[in-house]
């Protein structure tokens, strides 16, 4: 039998702009946008670390987080 001891998963998300709307609004929703993602982690009880952040020339952002996987124990991935 096996059992999981521990798990994360990796991802590198890009916020990207709406192209139909003006681009100063664009930006403004985007970094709402992250800030909504962050706030519904610590919400949901998820562990989490941001381990970059960028914002790209065209104002659209990358996020790059190690998250607990599920339900299950997260060890020491994200010391």
């Amino acid at each position: 039998m096996k059992r999981v001891k521990a798990a994360c998963i990796c991802q590198t998300l890009h916020f990207m702009l709406k192209e139909d709307i003006d681009h100063d609004f664009a930006v403004k929703l985007v970094k709402e946008e992250v800030e909504h993602y962050k706030k519904n982690l610590d919400r949901n009880r998820t562990q989490y670390r941001i381990v970059e952040e960028t914002e790209q020339p065209d104002g659209s952002v990358m996020v790059k987080v190690i998250k607990q996987y599920n339900a299950s124990p997260v060890g020491n991935y994200l010391k």
